[in-house]
């Protein structure tokens, strides 16, 4: 019986991870909001050294790395990812770790961490040529801690892999030849908040395992069937995740983007 007043032991955590699923010497990418898991013994790095028991030394964590749209040029090793939250800006950061060489990066540990990490394009951030991409290949799972699928990068390689038009414009701020460069380019998203029917789909398939690791709630599925049921909803639909014109900002960009490639 876990006490709610006194921090949740590494141990536990271990086995928390283990009862919800998660495999030894699997590929595990990790979204998480550590406010939600906490206390835990060792704070964000206690959860990590968790995550990183799970999986084993034949296992890879994975977690996003990635930077704001408008930062100064992306330094692999010293550019922090705040908005990732405190668990993927510290793990990023530990020895052995791998990190990608891209504004959209991600970062991971294990035997499978250098092909995950290598080159992938800036402006296809979340296609199959990228690390969730590589992910998807390798049959990872995905582990959803204390966040939705709204803040799943899974799904934006599904809409990659449908083939979706809807784009919205973005920028960033990179270094070519040594000088600061504004890159422009257009890329699939919008406000995301749909994806939340990604769980509902993957629920009526019996493909998504709840839990609880620390005192959140913890989703787990593979990210095959992640994209397979993404697939099949966008195939049937493609704006399927975009809100109705006049409900977001972002979403009505996405819905302009189709109406100018016609």
């Amino acid at each position: 019986m876990i006490n709610p007043s006194l921090p949740i032991s590494i141990a536990q955590l271990v086995q928390q991870l283990r009862n919800l699923g998660v495999p030894q010497g699997s590929v595990l990418l990790v979204h998480t909001a550590f406010s939600k898991v906490k206390p835990v013994e060792g704070g964000p790095q206690g959860l990590i050294t968790a995550l990183q028991t799970a999986v084993g030394p034949q296992g890879t964590l994975v977690m996003p790395a990635m930077t704001d749209e408008d930062q100064h040029p992306f330094d692999p090793a010293s550019t922090p990812c705040l908005g990732m939250g405190v668990v993927a800006n510290t793990f990023w950061q530990l020895p052995g770790v791998l990190r990608s060489n891209n504004p959209h990066s991600f970062a991971a540990c294990g035997p499978a961490a250098g092909h995950i990490t290598a080159e992938h394009p800036i402006d296809v951030p979340h296609g199959i040529d990228s690390p969730v991409g590589r992910v998807y290949e390798m049959d990872g799972q995905v582990l959803l801690l204390g966040v939705g699928h709204t803040s799943n990068t899974t799904i934006h390689l599904a809409e990659n892999m449908a083939g979706v038009r809807y784009r919205r414009k973005k920028y960033l701020t990179i270094l070519k030849a040594g000088v600061s460069v504004r890159f422009d380019y257009a890329e699939i998203d919008h406000c995301c908040q749909n994806f939340t029917l990604v769980g509902q789909w993957l629920e009526a398939k019996g493909l998504q395992r709840r839990g609880r690791v620390g005192y959140a709630e913890a989703l787990l599925a593979r990210s095959r069937d992640i994209v397979n049921v993404v697939l099949e909803h966008l195939h049937l639909d493609e704006t399927i995740f975009l809100h109705p014109y006049g409900v977001d900002e972002e979403c009505d960009e996405a819905r302009e983007s189709l109406t100018a490639s016609r």
